[in-house]
């Protein structure tokens, strides 16, 4: 394990009697991608500003490389081990890009032609060579994000903190970064955690999620882990879509790519009440007494149904609460 938290606690002093994080212990491997996945509230960026030794844990502690972190540790932690990326970038306005690049390279005294090298080689890592005379103004939200984790990676740090990093760029270049992420983390082989709110960022980019609730960790797993088999009702309705039936008692839950429409008896009746085409697929929506059901079917069986036709709806695999 790279970096470990155990049994950690954080309260803002202001607040004693309520627990941002409530112990919590996990260990991040070498080399992977991690998403912090929550809603506003439950402790993310918190978290990763602990993570970043920006905060000192109140109870618990975390290690860096199997050694505790102590207090007199975190000026070092945070100049050689952690580079966090802000939501804002942070790069200074009044200096071109080389001279953002440059700046902490400079502060470790590192020789003027090998500080040239670098920064050549990790603008090409970001798809960005020849934009060195630029300044920030002149740049697009996504090219000054790949500017901001250049400037990360330059001083070569072990592990790569992002917080929320793409959440101000429109859709088109969020995805675009995305890739590049993806693409950089695999290249370099190092640590990176990312704070997001966006679900479908993290099953897209990272090899595990951590699933916050209130402070603790809901669950933990691979994107396909935390999907196919949630661990709470928490989870199953935070991540992707999800249909919950109340039967007996009980909490039934079917992702809508797990209800299929039939005209043959199945586990529930009832009329199609919406049709709506989203590409390669189509969500149909079905009113069962009080409660309505998402589907989501092909473009072919969509085609022979119309709003209002009885249809009995087939649970091929669920959950149950």
């Amino acid at each position: 394990m790279i970096l470990e938290v155990k049994n950690m606690s954080y309260y803002y002093k202001s607040q004693r009697d309520k627990l941002i994080l409530d112990h919590v212990s996990y260990g991040f491997e070498c080399g992977k991608l991690y998403a912090i996945l929550g809603p506003s509230g439950s402790g993310k960026t918190t978290l990763l500003s602990l993570l970043a030794g920006l905060d000192v844990p109140i109870q618990g502690e975390i290690c860096y490389d199997g050694k505790p972190i102590t207090t007199k540790d975190l000026a070092e932690h945070r100049c050689h081990h952690i580079s966090l990326v802000f939501q804002s970038y942070n790069l200074w306005t009044h200096m071109t890009v080389y001279e953002n690049l440059a700046f902490g390279l400079k502060l470790r005294k590192i020789p003027k032609d090998q500080i040239r090298a670098d920064i050549d080689k990790h603008l090409k890592l970001v798809s960005m060579s020849g934009f060195e005379k630029k300044y920030p103004t002149q740049l697009s939200g996504g090219q000054q994000q790949r500017i901001a984790i250049a400037r990360s990676l330059l001083l070569k740090p072990s592990v790569l903190l992002l917080d929320e990093p793409f959440s101000a760029l429109d859709a088109k270049i969020r995805q675009q970064m995305r890739e590049e992420l993806k693409k950089i983390q695999a290249e370099l082989g190092i640590t990176v955690v990312f704070v997001t709110h966006d679900q479908e960022e993290a099953m897209a980019l990272s090899h595990r999620i951590v699933v916050m609730n209130k402070g603790k960790f809901e669950q933990v797993g691979t994107p396909t882990e935390v999907y196919d088999n949630p661990a709470t009702k928490y989870v199953a309705s935070f991540i992707g879509e999800m249909n919950f039936i109340e039967k007996d008692g009980k909490t039934i839950a079917v992702r809508p790519e797990d209800v299929a429409i039939t005209s043959e008896p199945a586990d529930i009746q009832g009329c199609v009440r919406t049709i709506m085409v989203l590409g390669h697929y189509v969500e149909v929506n079905v009113q069962c007494g009080d409660l309505v059901v998402k589907c989501f079917v092909d473009r072919d069986q969509s085609e022979r149904l119309t709003p209002g036709d009885p249809v009995n709806l087939k649970f091929l695999k669920t959950h149950i609460f």
